[in-house]
């Protein structure tokens, strides 16, 4: 059975519109036994920005970290770990202000870890998480895919492949607050990729 890490960002919780594509998406895929999902919320989680301390605890070796520096590694320990038991991750962003949600840049600053998510070779930077995917749902107000205005698509795209996750579909809902016709045949449009994603 394939083992599904959901990743969650939308600031409205379950009634954000990303949050409600990825729910649909994962509702088929577990209603005909396909995976197990586990789900983690990074709007809720609120990890703080990070810090040199943090940084430096990951990069003491284990047994001469301090109380703190324990603590503040697990952060980062716990999140990979979930990761690297994960086949596919699904992961549901809002676009807010152009970007990715701070939440989910919090979330990805702990899982890119050198020596454990990637490595550094004398022809570059390598990913260390192979055999997986990941399945990305973006709702935007606007119309952005395809356009300058897009810095979601092609940044997830280098983040993932920069720790090794190389197949990425990416599906868009867009237009969301230009109307209510445009939203309703986005949505649509947006749950049609799916099905054809399942089949």
């Amino acid at each position: 059975m394939k083992k599904v890490l959901a990743v969650f960002s939308s600031l409205n919780g379950e009634s954000g519109n990303s949050t409600t594509l990825a729910r649909d998406y994962l509702n088929k895929l577990t209603a005909s036994d396909q995976a197990s999902v586990t789900t983690l919320d990074v709007a809720d989680l609120a990890l703080p920005h990070l810090t040199q301390a943090e940084m430096q605890a990951w990069m003491t070796e284990e047994d001469a970290r301090s109380d703190e520096q324990v603590a503040l590694a697990k952060h980062s320990d716990d999140l990979i770990e979930s990761l690297k038991q994960a086949d596919e991750i699904v992961l549901a962003v809002p676009m807010y202000n152009f970007g990715i949600p701070s939440s989910l840049k919090a979330y990805f600053d702990r899982i890119a870890r050198a020596g454990i998510t990637f490595k550094y070779t004398e022809t570059g930077p390598v990913g260390l998480l192979e055999n997986k995917s990941a399945t990305v749902f973006s709702a935007r107000g606007g119309i952005y895919a395809g356009s300058d205005f897009d810095t979601q698509t092609p940044y997830l795209k280098h983040f993932l492949n920069f720790i090794g996750i190389k197949e990425i579909n990416f599906v868009y809902a867009e237009g969301l607050n230009m109307g209510e016709e445009q939203a309703t045949k986005s949505i649509e449009q947006a749950k049609g990729e799916i099905v054809e994603l399942l089949s």
